[in-house]
């Protein structure tokens, strides 16, 4: 690694990274630190009606699906069909209770306002976890179960699928080679729009009948009581503050993450965010339809600074220059600014990574892949839980990746204010209103 001028966090996600393991397989009685590669895991899913059951299936071939959770079970229904066998919970707790024993890990997909406590009930009983991103819905949350993981030592990974692609790896090859020579601008962003503004007004004034399949007090957990709305749930939850993250909370873990390897970011020394038509005061259950977010980056020992700016919704990327009149700019992506090029990609990081013009790309000589590929996101996570390893995005990695998004939505109700963010002490130097956001309350009844 020092020869090829690669930093150990650079490697970090793909790298084959020494790290013991807690759950011993309920066969061996001695020191095997995990299961063996033919044997099969035990995995419990939490929230399994929407993204969870992309994950499930991703991880149930060759391993044994022995329990489901979900608050809802009419949307949930189709999975509980499908994995006949698994035990199904409508509380995660009374799973872990009843079942603590027959589960080795756990992959959550619940909404991000319930990410931390479910993750941290799975981390502290040694359960190896997969958790969706963001990891979690403030900065005290993702600080929390980043500790504990590490504490419990427990194979974790992040549900930012883009990260074990061959092209994140491709774009940080590239930068490491020096192919856009030094960085201080880049340009990112998402066009969808979570925003809950529209019903805003019907979740006022409308008292719609609970579901007889939804369980509302659970669905709430630790966000503050409130009456039931379908505004919320289901799928529109991301556009409102108490339970969601809005459009940079469900696309930073993709679209930054790229940059955030190649670059290692770390912490922003400041952000600032800038909303058009919507105030937080008055408005603040719902996230704008549209913002920016600008957060500036110390120089580190390999990098000068950098200056990023993030684009939501109605707020688009700019088009760079440098692009072809006839070729497509990605509405959701990034464009890299460097002083010898620029590179343009898309979603994930796997939408097309090329430097722009064209003619630069094919003037290009492709350096050797340095960074070792892996066979898929969910299977990185199943290969490392069997090889004693870490897994690429794990909570080292994807909690700081998940707090640039958190930090974007506390700027966002702050706006215009610029926040002075000491990422050690964890707390904004220039506003103590910010502050309270940092660490919210949870309701009585729920805790880390």
């Amino acid at each position: 690694m020092k020869k090829s001028g690669i930093s150990r966090r650079q490697f970090l996600g793909g790298a084959v990274a020494a790290a013991g393991l807690t759950v011993v397989p309920r066969y061996v009685l001695g020191g095997a630190k995990g299961p063996a590669p033919s044997d099969k895991i035990n995995i419990a899913g939490i929230g399994i009606g929407g993204q969870g059951h992309g994950d499930i299936k991703n991880v149930a071939a060759g391993n044994n699906l022995v329990a489901l959770a979900d608050v809802d079970w009419n949307k949930a229904g189709k999975v509980f069909d499908e994995f006949p066998d698994a035990k199904k919970f409508k509380d995660f707790r009374k799973m872990f209770d009843e079942m603590e024993k027959s589960i080795d890990a756990v992959v959550i997909a619940t909404p991000d306002h319930t990410h931390s406590v479910a993750a941290m009930a799975a981390i502290k009983r040694k359960k190896h976890v997969y958790c969706e991103k963001p990891l979690a819905h403030s900065v005290a949350e993702v600080r929390a179960l980043t500790m504990a993981a590490k504490q419990y030592d427990v194979v974790t990974q992040l549900g930012n699928q883009g990260h074990s692609s061959d092209s994140i790896r491709l774009l940080c090859e590239w930068i490491w080679d020096g192919a856009i020579g030094k960085v201080e601008k880049i340009d990112c962003g998402c066009s969808a729009v979570n925003s809950g503004l529209d019903a805003l007004e019907k979740t006022r004034t409308e008292r719609p009948p609970v579901p007889e399949s939804l369980d509302w007090d659970l669905w709430l957990g630790p966000a503050q009581q409130r009456p039931y709305h379908p505004a919320y749930h289901p799928y529109q939850w991301r556009g409102w503050v108490p339970f969601g993250n809005g459009t940079i909370g469900d696309w930073t873990c993709h679209v930054i993450d790229p940059v955030f390897w190649a670059f290692d970011l770390g912490a922003p020394k400041s952000i600032q965010a800038q909303v058009k038509d919507w105030d937080f005061k008055t408005q603040g259950d719902a996230f704008p339809k549209g913002d920016i977010i600008t957060y500036e980056f110390a120089a580190n020992a390999k990098r000068g600074p950098i200056t990023l700016t993030w684009y939501s919704g109605t707020q688009k990327i700019p088009r760079p220059k440098e692009l072809e009149a006839d070729a497509k700019h990605y509405d959701t992506g990034a464009v890299v600014y460097g002083d010898k090029g620029v590179i343009h990609y898309g979603s994930h990081g796997a939408g097309g990574v090329r430097m722009i013009p064209e003619t630069a790309m094919k003037a290009y000589k492709l350096p050797e892949k340095t960074i070792p590929r892996v066979r898929g996101h969910h299977a990185d996570w199943v290969d490392a839980i069997r090889g004693g390893r870490k897994a690429g995005s794990d909570f080292s990695y994807g909690g700081p990746l998940t707090e640039i998004a958190v930090l974007g939505v506390i700027a966002i109700k702050m706006a215009p204010q610029k926040l002075e963010w000491d990422s050690k002490a964890m707390k904004f130097t220039n506003c103590p209103a910010a502050n309270a956001f940092v660490a919210p309350q949870f309701r009585a009844g729920w805790t880390l």
